[in-house]
């Protein structure tokens, strides 16, 4: 109970007040604003809120956080906090401390507020206690004492508060109807002396909790004297950070140690020394030269008989404990001029030492050694309650089995001691009573009167813990969370978190963002609506006693709804994309739409355009060309001129690269007309002229007839004319008209001979060129009536013949005639016979193929209902197996 208290941290959880979303967002921006919503007026505001932490911030910075000074600092801090907010209780009757209430604050430690009255009636309680008990048990303090409920400091009885002072106590009955100062407050300077009796006074105003150090600017030197510097007096010790290098105990070494507090630690040099007797060297620090040995010092005495019985020391041994004047060992007769090796002799009488318990006497023979150590001389004693008597030992104690019925302090238990001696100890038992604050009980031993106030100080904070504030145990469950003037630290997880508004500290969920979404479609539009993107998690709400339950569920972020479909109207064409035929449609309405124009898009071939209706269309990225899988299929042949240029077309369907080479084969007659050349129609178009003309050319001689005449060109197979066709030099044979003489000219004479008779040698048939150039003769004329005479006598004998043909020959020819008839007739059976053969073949094929498809059809079901029928079997033997 005297103990430091111990904090405990609840959190207050607020109700809740539904808000429409622009009025809850304004509340929570202006609540904790005295100004405008101006930046420049809120930014001025953030600066004042933080003046305090400012202040105290400069004190902490120069202390430790376990330091004195940097404690007192906190308690400051902390009573300034909950004072301004209106959390102060009283410990004793848990009531709020109002401006107008009469108070008392500890001055020792605790620096706790309480009621004026309460404090009095508990000083009361405490004094009434302390005289019940001086009654039963006399007391050796001089004047009663009183503690304080919270830290249990002492009070004597004059300190009981009678008047209502401020905080530093200057003022009585201080004016609590000015709102500029603190509650209880004088508002003048403390000037309370400070605590380290440095002379000067608080200058803070009246306030309550324990006074900082003083901020006086004096002169100080640190701690080995070294380096003089000007410090505040509350701090004026200090470590130069040097070696302190101050001469040591041991006077031979100096301190190694950095600058610091109280007196320098021991030599720790180490070295060989001797121990006292310097029998025995060892390695010892310098702060442990002077030890001894285990051994003993069995240094001869003065008698030179006897040796020293002492351990190591220093210095002499003495004189021999066994000369001079000698008794014998009881005291009673005395030796005189006994040498020291000699025995004192027994003298015989009775020892009469007094034994171990004080009372009793030796009662052996004078004797060497110790006495008995327990006296075994019976006696009659009484027990230490005095109901029972008993002879026993000396040595033994006599204890009775009746205990003590009589009430301790608590006036609750009695004593139940075995053989109390009347002095009954105080109480052991733990109270155990539910305390005021209804949250623990009293762990005091079991007392008369109220039982001490809880000490347990609650510590309520804001959600970030900056701001907090220390209440009494019980009366947490009235209190709210203290008013942070800190920002938010909860990092926004929406896109706006850099230009967001910032918002004071606060419990639960943040404000939801006021700013438009932003956020772009993949069509390129923003979307209008207000911010709906993710949201941090929550801080847990505000709330007395935290279950264990609610403190291991962990709240995650709560996700943003994603943004809805883009609602912007835009032009969009049709699925073919043609000119003109565009729609006004909502972006995000992704129906397409067909126009009543053609297709008209390339087809695959590239040379011609789909003529079907407007359709969808495929755009390939690889190429700007558009294409589509569902046009018509290009049909036609290919249409497109070769290059080079041939009479032949493209071969292949239509198609959008270039045509294959032309493979055709090409017939080409020589010049002359001999021979005829095959030639690749690609190949021979690539030629040239002059190659084309020097690859048709035979290489043999010219076979064209000349003209002029019935002869062919003397010449090479070559193009063109014939050279010269009138400078034929055959021989050609030249005939009179009647055929009988004859003649062999030159084929250029005969020629011009036909010029010269005005006929062309171009218009001569070939049978009568030469013919008629020589002159007849008289031998031409009986030639030629002899030949008309044979002539007649042939044509009178065929037709006689011809009039009566002969029977010899009709029969023969008859024969001949019917033969092939005969012949004929044969070819037309055999014929007809093959044909019938055919025809049985394939219908016995047909009949066959028919057959062997029906029987197999037929087979396959049989097959299939035979296995059906066993599967059925198995599963009929699965289900009923055979026992």
């Amino acid at each position: 109970m005297a103990g430091s208290a111990t904090t405990t941290e609840f959190r207050w959880k607020p109700p809740p007040q539904p808000q429409p979303p622009t009025q809850q967002h304004q509340n929570i921006s202006d609540s904790d604003s005295d100004s405008g919503s101006d930046s420049d007026n809120n930014h001025q505001q953030n600066r004042h809120n933080d003046l305090s932490n400012s202040i105290f911030k400069a004190y902490l910075d120069c202390h430790s956080s376990s330091s004195p000074s940097s404690l007192d600092l906190s308690k400051i801090q902390s009573f300034l906090a909950s004072s301004s907010s209106g959390a102060v209780s009283c410990l004793i009757c848990l009531e709020r401390i109002k401006r107008t209430d009469p108070t008392w604050s500890c001055t020792s430690s605790c620096f706790a507020v309480f009621h004026l009255f309460c404090i009095q009636n508990w000083a009361r309680q405490c004094l009434d206690v302390h005289a019940a008990l001086a009654v039963t048990r006399p007391s050796t303090e001089t004047e009663p004492v009183w503690n304080c409920p919270k830290c249990r400091s002492s009070y004597l009885k004059s300190k009981i508060p009678s008047r209502y002072l401020c905080y530093c106590g200057k003022e009585e009955d201080p004016p609590a109807d000015n709102p500029w100062i603190l509650p209880h407050s004088c508002g003048e300077v403390c000037e309370r002396g400070l605590s380290n009796n440095c002379g000067h006074r608080c200058l803070l105003l009246c306030h309550p909790g324990p006074c900082a150090s003083c901020p006086k600017l004096v002169k100080s030197k640190c701690f080995c004297g070294g380096v003089e510097d000007v410090r505040r007096c509350g701090h004026k010790l200090f470590s130069c950070g040097e070696v302190c290098d101050k001469v040591l105990d041991c006077e031979i070494h100096s301190c190694r140690e950095i600058c610091h507090d109280g007196e320098c630690p021991p030599c720790r040099e180490r070295a060989v020394y001797r121990c006292c007797c310097g029998k025995v060297e060892e390695e010892e620090d310098c702060c442990e030269r002077v030890f001894r040995c285990e051994g003993s010092c069995e240094s001869k005495l003065n008698c030179g008989k006897h040796v020293c019985e002492r351990g190591c020391h220093g210095g002499e041994c003495g004189l021999c404990p066994y000369q001079g004047k000698r008794s014998c060992p009881c005291g009673k007769k005395f030796y005189q001029g006994l040498s020291c090796d000699v025995a004192a002799p027994l003298c015989g009488g009775t020892c009469d030492k007094v034994l171990g318990c004080g009372y009793h006497r030796c009662p052996e023979r004078c004797h060497r050694g110790a006495c008995l150590e327990t006296c075994r001389i019976v006696v009659t004693k009484s027990c230490r309650c005095g109901g029972t008597k008993k002879q026993v030992p000396c040595r033994q104690d006599v204890v009775c089995e009746r205990k003590c019925q009589r009430m301790r302090d608590c006036g609750k238990h009695p004593c139940r001691r075995r053989c109390c001696d009347g002095q009954c100890p105080p109480c052991s038992e733990i109270c155990g009573k539910k305390l005021k604050c209804r949250n623990h009980k009293c762990q005091s031993p079991c007392h008369r009167g109220e039982c001490a106030p809880c000490p347990i100080m609650v510590s309520i904070s804001c959600a970030c813990g900056q701001t907090h504030f220390e209440v009494p145990c019980g009366t947490e469950n009235n209190q709210r969370p203290p008013r942070c003037r800190k920002l938010c630290n909860i990092t926004p997880l929406c896109r706006h978190g850099q230009i967001q508004k910032p918002h004071k500290c606060h419990y639960g969920a943040c404000p939801p963002c006021r700013l438009p979404c932003d956020e772009e479609y993949p069509c390129g539009h923003k979307c209008k609506l207000r911010c709906h993107g993710p949201r941090p998690p929550p801080n847990r709400e505000f709330i007395l006693k935290p279950t264990k339950k609610m403190l291991n569920v962990h709240v995650e972020s709560t996700p943003g709804s994603p943004c809805p479909r883009c609602p912007e109207l835009v032009w969009r064409p049709c699925v073919g994309h043609h000119l003109a035929a565009e729609r006004m449609m909502v972006c995000s309405d992704k129906t397409q739409f067909a126009c009543d124009n053609l297709c008209g898009n390339p087809l695959p071939c590239g040379n011609h355009y789909c003529s079907f209706t407007c359709h969808p269309l495929e755009i390939k990225s690889s190429s700007s060309d558009k294409r589509s899988e569902s046009c018509e299929k290009c049909e036609l042949r290919c249409q497109k001129e070769r290059s080079p240029k041939c009479q032949h077309p493209c071969p292949r369907r239509c198609h959008p690269e270039d045509c294959p080479p032309c493979k055709t084969l090409v017939k080409r007659s020589c010049h002359c007309g001999a021979m005829v050349h095959a030639f690749e129609c690609i190949e021979y178009n690539t030629l040239s002229e002059q190659e084309q003309s020097k690859a048709r050319s035979c290489r043999g001689p010219c076979h064209r007839k000349l003209p002029n005449c019935t002869h062919l060109c003397p010449e090479i197979c070559h193009p063109g004319q014939c050279p010269s066709p009138e400078k034929c030099g055959k021989k050609v044979v030249v005939r009179c008209k009647c055929l009988t003489l004859k003649k062999e000219w030159l084929c250029k004479d005969v020629q011009a001979a036909h010029r010269a008779t005005g006929s062309d040698p171009k218009d001569v048939q070939k049978n009568h060129f030469g013919v008629g150039l020589l002159p007849c003769d008289s031998n031409c004329k009986s030639k030629q009536q002899m030949a008309e005479s044979v002539l007649q006598q042939r044509n009178v004998k065929e037709i006689e013949e011809k009039e009566e043909p002969s029977g010899k020959n009709a029969t023969k020819r008859r024969k001949r005639r019917e033969r092939g008839q005969d012949i004929k007739e044969t070819s037309r059976l055999q014929k007809l016979t093959v044909a019938a053969k055919k025809v049985v073949m394939v219908v016995m094929l047909i009949a066959v193929l028919v057959a062997v498809s029906y029987y197999g059809y037929k087979g396959i079901l049989w097959l299939s209902d035979w296995m059906n029928e066993v599967e059925e079997q198995r599963q009929k033997s699965r289900r009923y197996p055979r026992i």
